[in-house]
């Protein structure tokens, strides 16, 4: 017994000590550490420097003004919500930006203000009596009680601040994922898919990234607060294996227009609030590395694509959740933020800063052109078997004014985003320009039968016949057709879609209340299919400093035929760009993963979680099983290792 736990903690000392060696290199500019002590009267938790990303005293004067403007968008609410099931999740967060902002007395206006809220008796109370009435169950729940336990705890009574470290204790001596609930055990089935009837034990078993984060952080924090160090100890080495796929693997619930925050936030928790100076490091690493999948994604204020869970909602200038979260990190834009999430209650009240070199890829200030590929893993990557190969191959084109990416995998998955492209618009931040197939109206989904082929700024786009396809642009853009030929000319760049055996395009009206708003700016294009093989379209995309300008660009293309058609009905198609660069898809009849050639050789797909096709690497690296995370962007350089 003693050997075997010898070797057991030689382990986790050479699994955990690696971590200590991140770090942030780089650099010609001055670098100022973030001095933001307290935020409204909130005294924040010190982190000692090691810990930290630097930032300058301009950066940090920005996210103080963003942080102020969200502060006040929260004051006041008529009323924050109640504490049932998982509402907290908008409640309490609401209460706390409410506190910040001063109201803080113990009415407000005839209802409860902030911390008279924020300690009142849980709605299933009776549900938490084994914790003493305290909601440790659902995770959005735990995600503010650990901010409201650690950060506001001394402006909570005594008594109630006792109760719930009795109720922690309570709930951290065991493992309370493996623990049978007292009144609904292991769950009957039945109730809706969050509620403790159906789903039972003592804490929220759903197992979405954002979800296991919120749960295996607070039930860290809480089993080292309480002094349970069993159950810490478990609960480390589970965190552990997450940071571990991260840098090694990749995240299964991948850049998430609506999830993206929500992994974020609970490992913001974790920064602040451990004592262990392993999981403090571990908590860093992952914050790293979740802020530099934002930064790739995250363009003036628009969230491109492809991404994992998206409900094609997001597909405008803040329209994702995940873009308004992380525009208090990387700003960058025109107009302001209309509609701030909860989320950023966390990054507010943190003294985190995602690396200068990761703010710098945000805004796209590194050597472009470039082309930078990403593998993406199988959804629930910690099941045995889900972590021998990627799920999903991206491409990415970052040209000087705009970004496309769009993605390619063996199987259909109805809420992947295939494809979007974000164009710079100096008015609102960028332009959209989205397209899919099936259903109605432009919507999530990489459907059954669809193939896609990107090499840099050119992308074929193949599938059997018997789907129409949806195509949205501004209403701002400036619709040509010229010989099958639809020319886009955006503010910056200018789209070419050559039609593949399409009808012409009808404009859809968009019926759907809930679009109505967001999309109002936006127009959406329907093409059907002429006969029964095959239909698609190619899609070649120029700007100034490569094309010249948008005459020249529309002259060149037409002067010539780009796209040989000929062996369509065999699924062949073959496009050459006017800069010169060739490619061929060939539909793959056996899975959804189309046959590639680039420039007339087979084109091999990449496993490494992000790989720049530069001379230099620039701006981002990180290989399959290789643990090692670079970014180098406007002469700032950050590198983070995980074994």
């Amino acid at each position: 017994m003693m050997k075997n736990g010898s070797r057991l903690k030689k382990r986790l000392i050479l699994i955990f000590l690696p971590l200590f060696f991140a770090s942030c290199t780089a650099v010609v500019h001055p670098q100022i550490s973030p001095t933001l002590k307290s935020v409204g009267e909130v005294q924040l938790i010190e982190v000692d420097p090691k810990f930290r990303n630097s930032w300058t005293s301009e950066q940090e004067t920005q996210f103080q003004q963003r942080s102020k403007a969200i502060i006040q968008s929260f004051a006041n609410p008529k009323e924050y919500g109640n504490t049932f099931q998982e509402n907290e999740k908008r409640s309490y967060p609401n209460a706390m930006f409410d506190f910040l902002a001063g109201n803080r007395k113990q009415a407000c206006a005839g209802r409860a203000c902030s911390i008279a809220f924020l300690q009142q008796e849980d709605t299933q109370s009776k549900d938490h009596a084994h914790t003493d009435g305290i909601d440790y169950y659902f995770s959005f729940t735990l995600k503010g009680q650990i901010r409201k336990y650690f950060l506001f705890g001394s402006y909570l009574d005594p008594a109630y601040r006792q109760k719930m470290y009795d109720g922690a204790k309570k709930w951290t001596q065991e493992d309370p994922l493996m623990r049978p609930h007292p009144i609904y055990g292991y769950g009957d089935g039945s109730g809706k898919d969050w509620s403790i009837q159906r789903r039972g034990r003592w804490v929220d078993g759903r197992n979405t990234d954002n979800l296991r984060a919120m749960r295996e952080t607070s039930v860290y924090l809480m089993a080292e607060e309480t002094g349970n160090e069993a159950t810490r100890q478990l609960y480390k080495q589970k965190l552990q294996r997450y940071v571990w796929a991260l840098y090694n693997i990749g995240m299964g619930e991948w850049d998430s227009e609506i999830y993206h925050g929500h992994t974020f936030a609970p490992y913001l928790n974790l920064y602040d609030f451990a004592k262990d100076p392993e999981v403090k490091q571990l908590a860093k690493s992952a914050l790293d590395w979740l802020s530099t999948a934002a930064a790739i994604k995250y363009y003036r204020g628009g969230w491109g694509g492809p991404v994992k869970r998206d409900n094609g909602g997001g597909n405008v200038v803040f329209g994702s959740d995940a873009a308004r979260t992380f525009w208090l990190y990387f700003g960058d834009t025109p107009i302001n933020n209309p509609r701030p999430t909860l989320d950023t209650l966390h990054m507010i009240t943190s003294t985190y800063r995602p690396p200068q070199a990761v703010v710098e890829l945000a805004h796209k200030n590194f050597n472009k052109p470039v082309e930078v590929l990403s593998s993406k893993p199988l959804y629930e990557n910690w099941k045995k078997g889900n972590d021998q190969k990627p799920g999903y191959y991206e491409t990415q084109f970052f040209g000087h004014t705009y970004q496309m990416g769009s993605l390619a995998g063996t199987f259909a998955d109805g809420d992947v985003a295939p494809f979007k492209l974000l164009a710079y618009n100096s008015s609102r931040g960028v332009d959209f320009f989205v397209a899919n197939t099936g259903g109605n109206w432009v919507r999530s989904g990489k459907n059954n039968g669809d193939q896609i082929a990107q090499y840099r700024n050119i992308l074929l786009w193949l599938r059997p016949a018997d789907q129409p396809f949806f195509f949205q642009f501004p209403k701002t853009a400036k619709l040509e057709i010229q010989d099958n030929i639809w020319f886009v000319q955006l503010e910056k760049i200018w789209l070419a879609i050559y039609s593949i055996n399409l009808n012409q395009p009808s404009l859809m009206l968009i019926e759907d209340p809930r679009y109505l708003r967001v999309y109002s700016e936006e127009q959406t294009l329907k093409a059907t299919p002429k006969d029964t093989t095959y239909s698609g379209f190619a899609l070649e995309v120029g700007e100034n400093e490569s094309y010249g300008n948008y005459e020249k660009f529309k002259q060149t293309i037409q002067q010539k035929q780009r796209l040989n058609l000929t062996e369509l009905a065999q699924g062949k198609v073959n496009f050459k760009s006017v800069l010169g660069q060739q490619l061929d898809l060939n539909y793959n009849q056996s899975n959804l993963m189309p046959l590639v050639r680039r420039d007339g050789r087979d084109y091999q797909r990449s496993d490494d979680l992000y790989k720049s096709l530069s001379a230099d690497g620039s701006p981002i690296s990180l290989g399959w099983k290789q643990g090692i995370l670079k970014v180098e962007a406007n002469s700032y350089r950050f590198e983070s290792l995980y074994p």
